[in-house]
């Protein structure tokens, strides 16, 4: 019965009960953001699913359609560790809230939520305990969550991004998710990897190159792959006049046989990603690889609004993995998994 409507979910996954030949699928139904060119890139590519693209204080949730499964990434912007983390004192703290209203209207069968690693640390974590208290309580019956920092790296995604993500289960279905175990943990994919088995070809969709000034150029020939601007000696021409926090990604170069550190979706001069043997800034279809999006999927609008899609999206691959564990989970099938922890 649990599979009778469909869902609203950032990535199509199914499985196979082989013993009772019996598929078991996720099928996309609405999707909602106030970002304009976001919603026309999820149109573009997901042409039969309801998009409604306004700020999510405005969004009519009765008029939403039934579903069987949620999944939201509430706004990070006042969790992050990068920049002042103001928890829910900030304009986007308590949006999450709205995630909450959802559930409480349509009672998915499950749920998934996702935020930055440092949510957990936010106000001393008691931000993060209110979050929970309100998930878990979300609901008619309330839900089993499952909470767990995954380090995507460690499922074979080429970049080292650290994600908490929440997954809820009705309490009324009695069953509870375990989070799958890494597959990559002494075998990391490289960038190199990822660029080279497969080039991306030069006329790709969203692989337009960055013209670098002279003075980039010269700078980046100084640093070394996988190290930044504050750990190389510039001469002083090139050095840059920064006090205060200084940030690890400023002119960071990738290691060519490392995954990518993580890929961001804004940032001003020196925090666009550099290639390892090249003196150039990442190109968006190179940032939607590490991020594994495939080749054929297709960003609208400009350079600046791709690379913020980019960045701020969970790598399609690790979603599919998340996914597919939760199917097992509701049919019952066996799959290796590890302890859940956050810390």
């Amino acid at each position: 019965m649990w599979t009778r409507r469909n869902c609203s979910c950032a990535q199509n996954a199914q499985i196979r009960d082989e013993k009772t030949n019996t598929k078991y699928s996720i099928k996309h139904v609405w999707a909602s953001d106030y970002h304009l060119e976001t919603c026309q890139t999820y149109q573009h590519n997901f042409k039969n699913v309801k998009v409604i693209c306004k700020d999510i204080k405005e969004l009519d949730i009765d008029s939403l359609g039934e579903i069987d499964a949620f999944a939201y990434g509430f706004p990070c912007n006042d969790f992050s560790i990068v920049g002042e983390s103001k928890g829910f004192d900030g304009e986007f703290g308590g949006l999450y809230k709205y995630g909450v209203n959802v559930i409480n209207r349509y009672n998915p069968y499950f749920f998934i939520a996702e935020n930055v690693g440092g949510l957990a640390s936010a106000n001393e974590g008691k931000a993060f305990k209110n979050i929970l208290r309100d998930l878990g309580n979300a609901g008619a019956e309330g839900y089993e969550l499952t909470v767990h920092k995954y380090k995507f790296e460690e499922y074979g995604i080429p970049q080292k991004r650290h994600r908490i993500i929440i997954v809820g289960i009705a309490k009324s279905l009695k069953k509870k998710f375990q989070v799958p175990a890494p597959t990559h943990l002494d075998n990391y994919v490289s960038v190199k990897e990822t660029f080279e088995k497969k080039p991306i070809p030069l006329d790709a969709y969203n692989h337009e190159f960055t013209t670098q000034s002279k003075t980039v150029v010269e700078r980046l020939k100084y640093i070394q792959p996988g190290q930044n601007i504050w750990q190389t000696e510039l001469p002083e021409h090139l050095q840059l006049n920064v006090k205060g926090a200084k940030l690890s990604q400023i002119y960071k170069r990738l290691h060519p046989d490392q995954p990518s550190y993580t890929i961001t979706g804004s940032g001003g001069g020196g925090t666009h990603g550099y290639h390892y043997s090249e003196y150039r800034a990442l190109t968006n279809r190179e940032r939607a690889r590490i991020q594994t999006f495939p080749d054929d999927f297709i960003f609208v609008g400009k350079k600046e609004s791709v690379r913020r899609q980019i960045g701020m999206a969970v790598s399609p691959v690790m979603s599919k993995i998340i996914f597919e564990a939760v199917l097992k989970t509701l049919a019952d099938i066996d799959y290796p998994s590890t302890q859940a922890r956050y810390s």
